[in-house]
């Protein structure tokens, strides 16, 4: 009896999945230093913030090796699930599935506080209730259209980014970024630890779901080619040697039998 295997259909190139990437984070971008600023302070909040980025550079490398090596949807399920069994494999879906159905919302939420101020007879609760239903309406219609959409507000978001910078950089003083920079004190002492702490979380939105990336691994055309390598090693047919490309994929079948359950 012949064993079927269902799989997706590959659609993205190498910019949808980068707009994917951003998109996932971009949210962080906008929301999550406000509230870390008022945790820690801007100065306390700087040293959580690159601790947390060192993390995510180190998880991200590792995603980018488990996701070329089994480009699968279920993204860590499926990693865990291979190295660990369905237990493994049960706590690391579920993780994941906690993470992705709250994300949605509190963006939606934080859309509709966002149009709130612009437009205060909005109703905040109900502006949410629609950009959901708008963003829920575009994955149904087809996860190509969603794609595009996203990368469409990803490049929109980018660019407020970098005016928002450019209208700021004028008034810039760094004696004005520090002062009452460490959770409310002008130099670092222990009573600044906690805020940082506290702050920990708004450090972490900066990067929150950019493992989502992975789980359109198995709707990217050529995974292997199209997701990034890690800094210092290049994909095998970047040079077209023969020896480097056999050799890659020696190494992606041992990892694959690896974590294989």
């Amino acid at each position: 009896m012949t064993e079927h295997t269902t799989t997706l259909k590959r659609t993205f190139g190498s910019f949808r999945l980068w707009g994917i990437a951003v998109g996932l984070v971009i949210s962080g971008e906008y929301f999550g230093w406000s509230y870390g600023w008022s945790q820690a302070g801007t100065m306390g909040f700087m040293v959580v913030a690159l601790a947390v980025a060192a993390m995510y550079c180190a998880f991200i490398f590792s995603f980018t090796e488990l996701t070329t090596a089994i480009p699968h949807a279920g993204g860590p399920f499926a990693y865990a699930y291979r190295a660990f069994g369905p237990t493994g494999g049960f706590i690391a879906g579920f993780a994941t599935l906690i993470e992705f159905v709250f994300a949605p919302p509190a963006i939606a939420m934080a859309i509709g506080a966002y149009l709130n101020v612009q437009f205060p007879a909005l109703d905040p609760k109900w502006v949410a209730c629609g950009a959901y239903v708008i963003f829920m309406t575009l994955n149904i219609l087809g996860v190509g259209i969603a794609a595009t959409f996203e990368l469409i507000v990803t490049l929109l978001a980018i660019f407020e980014l970098l005016v928002f910078m450019g209208v700021v950089a004028p008034g810039f003083s760094w004696s004005h970024f520090t002062t009452n920079g460490w959770a409310g004190a002008d130099s670092f002492s222990g009573l600044a630890l906690p805020g940082m702490f506290a702050a920990i979380p708004f450090a972490i939105w900066f990067f929150l779901a950019i493992e989502g990336a992975s789980m359109a691994a198995e709707e990217a055309k050529d995974p292997q080619r199209t997701i990034p390598p890690r800094p210092g090693r290049r994909h095998s047919d970047a040079d077209g040697a023969g020896d480097r490309r056999d050799g890659l994929r020696r190494r992606r079948r041992r990892l694959a039998r690896a974590v294989q359950y």
